[in-house]
Formats: structure tokens, sequence, C-alpha cells
């Protein structure tokens, strides 16, 4: 039975999939694709890059299964993989995207809430969506890691690359950028 922690639940996927479980790689595969797009049209800034970048992390993952060595690790890998992706197609572009599309969050289907509540989360999601879309790449990037996707602050350390002292000094800034964004209508 799946675990409620994330950790745990890929960690499971990732064990039965490098045995060669099909059935587990597809579920780890679906999971790591909303992961991966999501994070990466964050980083890349561009559709079309997001889901090569996707499509990558996908191979990468699949082809590469039975060589990660701690499987509670795989989203910080994945989340690597991801990032050091997009890195190199920005590379491949002159200076950095004009305009990022916001990251729509993944409905899933539940009941309806009520429309004065469906109509508030619309307004402060969008009023969200906007403040994130303000931040510069960098601390936007730790903030929906950090806060969204709720990896530790070790983590996203392993991923940027940065200290954790750094990671939490950006996050802090990040997060005074936020308050002030919202704050500020």
């Amino acid at each position: 039975m799946a675990s409620t922690d994330p950790k745990g639940e890929y960690a499971a996927l990732v064990r039965d999939a490098a045995t060669g479980d099909r059935d587990a790689m597809e579920r780890l595969l679906i999971r790591a694709q909303e992961v991966a797009y999501r994070f990466s049209l964050l980083v890349c800034g561009h559709p079309e890059d997001a889901e090569d970048v996707m499509q990558d992390a996908l191979l990468k993952t699949y082809e590469h299964v039975s060589g990660i060595d701690d499987p509670t690790a795989f989203r910080t890998w994945l989340y690597a993989t991801v990032r050091n992706a997009c890195l190199m197609k920005r590379r491949r572009r002159v200076g950095e995207p004009a305009h990022f599309d916001p990251v729509e969050p993944v409905r899933i289907a539940d009941p309806a809430p009520p429309a004065d509540q469906q109509f508030m989360e619309r307004w402060l999601g969008g009023r969200l969506r906007q403040a994130l879309d303000r931040l510069p790449p960098a601390q936007r990037m730790i903030v929906v890691m950090r806060e969204m996707e709720g990896l530790s602050t070790k983590d996203v350390a392993a991923i940027t690359g940065l200290s954790e002292a750094n990671v939490k000094q950006r996050l802090h800034r990040a997060r005074l950028m936020l308050r002030r964004e919202l704050d500020g209508r």
C-alpha cells in the first residue's frame, strides 16, 4: 500500500520499477511526468522547452531507474535532472525569456467547492501567480520547490548546488518580495 509520504511513494515505485515491474515503472513515469513538466515550465520558461525537458527526464528515469542508489532521493534526482536540462536549453538561447508562462496547478477531480470559495481561490491564485512571475527565476524556483513541492532545504540545496544557508537566505528574500507584491495591491 502506498504511503502518504511522497518520498515513500516514489521510493516504493523506484524500487519496484528497478526490479522490472512494468506497472510500477508506468506509475512512476506518470507521476514523474506531472512533476517534471510543472517544474520544467517554471525553470525553462518556454512551453516547447519544458515539453522537451520533461521528455528527456522521463527517458532518463526509464533508462537509469535501476541505478538510483537511494530511492528515497528520487524527487531530488528528478528535480536536478530537470534543472540541469533547462539550464542547458537556456544557454542555447540568447538571454532570459521575456515572459514566463504562469504555472497552472493540476486539478484533481473532487467535489466542487461553493461558488464563493471558487471565486476567492481563483482571485488569490491569480494574484499569487502574478507575484511569483515577478520574482527572479532563481528565487521563483526555490519558492516553488520549497513551498509548493514540499522539498526540504537540504534537497533544494542539493538540486540548486547552493549551500543550505544560501537557500534559506534566498527563500527569505523571495518571501519578502512576495509579501510586498501581495500587500501592494
